[in-house]
């Protein structure tokens, strides 16, 4: 594709001429660019580059110009030129924002369908006895709830949580069961009240979320689980942090540490993960570093057990985008905006809520990386995607980006997006 600037190549067919005059292949340029940025770079990354499917990062362009020996200026031009490219395309074929939400709402439907037929109370056997197979029941039905939160905001799920924590409370108060079983469903009722605590949460309904955080950890407390308690803890550092009432470290680090000897990996990395976002929100640069290294060490650990279904969504993903979070909250962009960008790529636009919020992120990260137009053209893609969502988060992020753009907003494209906010 050629340059619309004159004498100016766009990012991929220049990367791929450089490469091919060194002679090298995609796979020896990745191992080279590995040994200068001291971590694994794989050849699929120099291959996204070089079709334009991703563009790189400001430092990896650095490492670039160093390994070809050319100004860092002329790939940034060339980056530059490929946003141009893209967003001209982009005009050509707008996105298709309506289908977008139906998919969504398709998708939020078909995996609540058949939930509403069968109650919790209908559970209840001869003589109000609960038998062993109840609990199973029960979680299966909180594993269907708990996929919604994938697609739908705090604002549509909340009363339907709510609703299924009062039916199943209900049931083991009224119920007759052996010690084994009411121990499950304690935890049954410490999984629902976090569901309900985060949905609460996502709508901005901070004083609801705290009162079912409060019951998620005395139920689990009960349940003698520790991991569940351990994440009602996270829960309640994160809720803290979003209120401004002081640090959520505390809760935090006491959440991390009621599974430092469990056999799970993947809750560890999730409660070390939280933890460094609690550090890197305060400003604790060190610390959280050293807690995404605990995080990033215990998702790649081999698990001895199956992983609880409330953190089925704890992947190297989540800590790559929890990386770039932190660093980005502690103006670090060189290191934030590999982290996120290489996630990002994987998050399907069906999962509008999260890919909005974490592109925030990113778009702050260029920000602090002077890229403001580029900044810009994400805030863009955020507000895409917060359509139509029933939560206040995205909402928020984007007014802090408009805030942070607004001194630039003689750049064309910067204006631009403030007449979209205003509107």
């Amino acid at each position: 594709m050629a340059g619309i600037d004159s004498g100016v190549e766009s990012i991929g067919p220049l990367l791929r001429r450089l490469r091919r005059e060194n002679g090298r292949t995609q796979q020896e340029l990745a191992e080279s660019l590995s040994a200068r940025r001291g971590h694994p770079l794989e050849q699929a990354a120099v291959s996204r580059w070089e079709n334009e499917e991703r563009l790189p990062d400001p430092i990896s362009r650095a490492l670039l110009a160093e390994e070809f020996g050319v100004p860092e200026q002329e790939l940034k031009r060339a980056v530059q030129l490929a946003r141009r490219l893209r967003r001209q395309h982009q005009r050509e074929e707008p996105v298709d924002e309506e289908n977008d939400v139906e998919r969504r709402d398709f998708i939020s439907l078909s995996a609540g369908a058949g939930l509403a037929a069968i109650r919790p109370s209908s559970l209840l056997g001869a003589g109000r006895r609960l038998g062993s197979d109840v609990p199973g029941q029960l979680a299966q039905r909180t594993a269907r709830l708990r996929r919604l939160d994938d697609f739908m905001g705090g604002g549509d799920t909340y009363r339907l949580y709510v609703g299924e924590l009062a039916e199943t409370t209900r049931l083991v108060a009224e119920g007759v069961y052996t010690e084994g079983v009411g121990q499950q469903l304690r935890g049954i009722i410490a999984e629902q009240a976090q569901l309900a605590g985060w949905a609460a949460y996502d709508a901005g309904l901070y004083g609801e979320a705290r009162r079912h955080y409060m019951t998620a950890l005395a139920a689990s407390k009960t349940a003698e689980d520790r991991s569940l308690e351990g994440n009602s803890l996270a829960f309640l550092a994160y809720l803290e942090w979003a209120v401004g009432g002081g640090s959520g470290i505390a809760y935090a680090q006491a959440g991390l540490a009621a599974v430092e000897t469990g056999r799970d990996p993947v809750v560890r990395a999730l409660l070390a993960d939280r933890l460094a976002w609690q550090y890197a929100t305060s400003g604790h640069a060190r610390e959280a570093g050293y807690a995404l290294s605990l995080a990033e060490e215990a998702i790649h650990s081999r698990a001895d057990g199956p992983v609880p279904d409330w953190a089925y969504w704890v992947d190297r993903d989540e800590i790559l985008i929890m990386t770039g979070r932190c660093w980005t909250e502690l103006h670090r962009p060189l290191r934030a905006i590999p982290a996120l960008e290489d996630a990002l790529g994987r998050y399907d636009d069906t999962r509008a809520r999260d890919k909005a919020l974490y592109l925030s992120w990113l778009a702050s990260a260029y920000f602090d990386a002077g890229e403001i137009e580029h900044a810009a053209a994400i805030t863009s893609r955020v507000m895409d995607l917060s359509a139509g969502l029933a939560s206040t988060r995205p909402a928020g992020r984007t007014r802090m980006m408009v805030r942070r753009l607004e001194p630039h907003r003689a750049l064309p494209l910067v204006g631009s997006v403030l007449e979209r906010a205003r509107a």
